[in-house]
């Protein structure tokens, strides 16, 4: 079975450039474009991994990241921070966010693949059909 990665970004254009991305390299992709829409794809569609963009319009997408670390059932479910923040102080602010690792925007697919698969492959995610 496939991974499930969902990707929290509110720009459309971002969002279907991972989508396409992700689809291409074998994962299935869940989409959310605000923080409501994360919050309840985590809890009800299960994915294996979060792609999460920092700055969602005028929300934090560190928020999803807070709160995941402190449910039981998420702590280890692998987020990767997707930002045009890529300052030396905004790397630790994510990092201390509860993200296992962050990609700068323009995006390095070859750098987003490795952090993909060392997060998931970390994390001890299984593939499953839920």
């Amino acid at each position: 079975m496939k991974h499930r990665v969902l990707i929290v970004e509110d720009n459309a254009a971002n969002r279907e450039l991972l989508s396409d991305w992700l689809e291409a390299e074998g994962y299935d992709v869940l989409t959310a474009a605000d923080l409501k829409t994360a919050f309840s794809a985590v809890e009800n569609q299960h994915p294996h991994a979060v792609l999460l963009d920092v700055q969602l319009g005028a929300d934090d997408g560190l928020q999803l990241a807070h709160w995941m670390r402190r449910q039981a059932r998420f702590q280890h479910l692998p987020v990767i921070a997707v930002t045009a923040h890529a300052m030396v102080a905004e790397e630790s602010r994510i990092l201390q966010a509860g993200c296992n690792g962050y990609v700068p925007k323009p995006i390095d697919f070859r750098q987003l693949r490795e952090s993909l698969e060392r997060c998931v492959a970390a994390s001890g995610m299984a593939s499953s059909p839920d």
